[in-house]
């Protein structure tokens, strides 16, 4: 399976609480923080819910 890297780059103050939820089960949680993930479909359809405030990069 495929790896991506995830790059939170937009803060969470004023956002929804499902987005806050969707971050931190990513493990973000901070601006720059980077976390590496397996692209599964489930983690997709996570970084598809929150592509606005993450930048993606495949390895």
């Amino acid at each position: 399976m495929a790896k991506v890297q995830i790059k939170q780059v937009r803060g969470l103050v004023d956002r929804p609480k499902d987005q806050k939820l969707t971050i931190k089960a990513l493990g973000l949680g901070r601006i720059n923080k980077v976390v590496e993930k397996e692209a599964t479909p489930q983690i997709l359809g996570m970084i598809k819910k929150v592509n606005h405030l993450i930048e993606v990069t495949n390895i």
